[in-house]
């Protein structure tokens, strides 16, 4: 594979996983907005039972978190795999 081909293929896997990367941001945002409560000058409150879960998963390592932690991180981690897999292992380019 040439050089220029390999950076094609960088170039199209970047802008796939971009695209991965903003539906899983645009997933989480909807999921926060749920769970808050919008103010009338456009603050959103979020519960302090969400707030302090999520402060102790933001202070903890990938290998103290719980079973289903990990499990929540590995399904979005396999969004990005496919993409991965469709461009390199199964690109007919």
């Amino acid at each position: 594979m040439s050089s220029e081909e390999w950076d094609a293929i960088v170039d199209r896997l970047a802008e796939e996983l971009a695209a991965v990367e903003h539906a899983r941001w645009a997933h989480w945002q909807q999921y926060l907005h749920s769970k808050g409560d919008l103010k009338e000058d456009g603050s959103l409150v979020l519960p302090a039972t969400l707030v302090s879960q999520w402060q102790r998963q933001l202070s903890t390592s990938y290998d103290d978190l719980t079973h289903e932690e990990k499990d929540s991180d590995r399904e979005q981690v396999r969004k990005y795999l496919d993409v991965i897999e469709t461009i390199i292992v199964n690109d007919d380019s």
